[in-house]
């Protein structure tokens, strides 16, 4: 399987530094990141590391929600997933994200309601990014 690459170069220090992200592997972008703006209810046009990884989290799981649901016959499969990551103090100092909410809503035809949720806690427990997010809570809610 391939490897896939960011980089991110940092100036200054935390609280006035700024970083830039670049997407190596695909070379579709460059985003700034900062700690103020990371830090702030307002993303004001800046990404951060918790926003990469719950875009990263909600593609990984509805590509392996979509074949689960294939492999047990569901068709016509449409998915809206949703992450929040959560950045909190850690009390041992600095910061962590001591949870993910991850949020589905959809539909297969040919797989009942019960299945469906089934299916949802396997792609949980089965998604790659979920497996390297072990250490955090990662709750799902299917709607």
């Amino acid at each position: 399987m391939p490897i896939r690459e960011a980089h991110t170069s940092w100036s200054g220090s935390l609280e006035q530094g700024v970083g830039t992200v670049v997407l190596t592997s695909s070379g579709i972008g460059s985003y700034e990141v900062s700690f103020p703006k990371r830090a702030a209810e307002s993303a004001e046009g800046a990404t951060s590391p918790e926003e990469l990884i719950a875009a990263a989290h909600t593609s990984c799981y509805a590509m392996q929600f979509s074949a689960l649901l294939g492999a047990a016959g569901g068709v016509d499969i449409h998915l809206e997933v949703g992450a929040k990551v959560h950045l909190e103090p850690d009390p041992d100092g600095g910061f962590h994200i001591p949870r993910i909410e991850l949020t589905v809503d959809g539909s297969a035809q040919g797989v009942a309601q019960a299945e469906f949720h089934k299916i949802a806690e396997e792609a949980k427990r089965s998604c790659p990014v979920s497996k390297a997010l072990s250490g955090t809570q990662i709750e799902l809610i299917v709607v």
